[in-house]
């Protein structure tokens, strides 16, 4: 008997720690998707396709997804300088073909730059796009104002200036914060 007894042991001991092996693995799956910021709101869109939806401060830039893009006045010339935990809260939208402009959104807005890891990044305006990860609804704008990671956040409008909400309750764009030389980076070869 006690040798059954052992066996039972040693079979439920073998169970443990391969159950355990495996939720080690799923949380270091999990920890880099989000620390690469592919697991927030399909941060790696298939489709870049952007239009306007009007939401609480007014009409904002929004991905396919209906959630809310925001833009970072951190960045310089179209370039993003938002990576590794910055990236993690505010994923950026990348693509794998050209953007296209939905309803309100202007085409010749539209753009695209090489990020330091090699996907590339939907712009508007010379701005590249991020979600916000707190925004888990389509058209909810959590993200508006903040100021985090060396720079503020700013949903866009359909000009491409950011949407700031004034002190009475409505909304009003202003010009763009960065100006800069733009050459969008050529068309990668599919």
């Amino acid at each position: 008997m006690s040798g059954e007894v052992t066996a039972a042991s040693s079979e439920r001991g073998v169970s443990r720690r391969v159950a355990t092996l495996a939720l080690v693995a799923l949380l270091a799956l999990v920890g880099y998707l989000a620390g690469t910021g592919q697991l927030a709101l399909g941060a790696n869109a298939t489709k870049g396709t952007v239009a306007i939806k009007h939401t609480s401060i007014g009409n904002v830039l929004i991905a396919s997804n209906g959630h809310t893009l925001y833009l970072f006045t951190h960045d310089k010339s179209g370039k993003s300088l938002c990576s590794g935990q910055c990236a993690a809260f505010w994923p950026p939208l990348t693509v794998k073909t050209k953007p296209t402009a939905g309803v309100g959104a202007k085409a010749s807005l539209l753009g695209w730059t090489k990020r330091s890891d090699g996907r590339m990044q939907v712009t508007y305006a010379h701005h590249p796009v991020y979600f916000f990860v707190k925004d888990t609804k389509a058209g909810e704008v959590e993200g508006e104002g903040i100021v985090h990671f060396g720079g503020s956040w700013w949903a866009l409008s359909a000009s491409g200036a950011p949407v700031k909400e004034s002190a009475g309750g409505g909304t009003t764009t202003t010009d763009s914060t960065t100006t800069s030389s733009y050459n969008p980076p050529p068309t990668p070869g599919y």
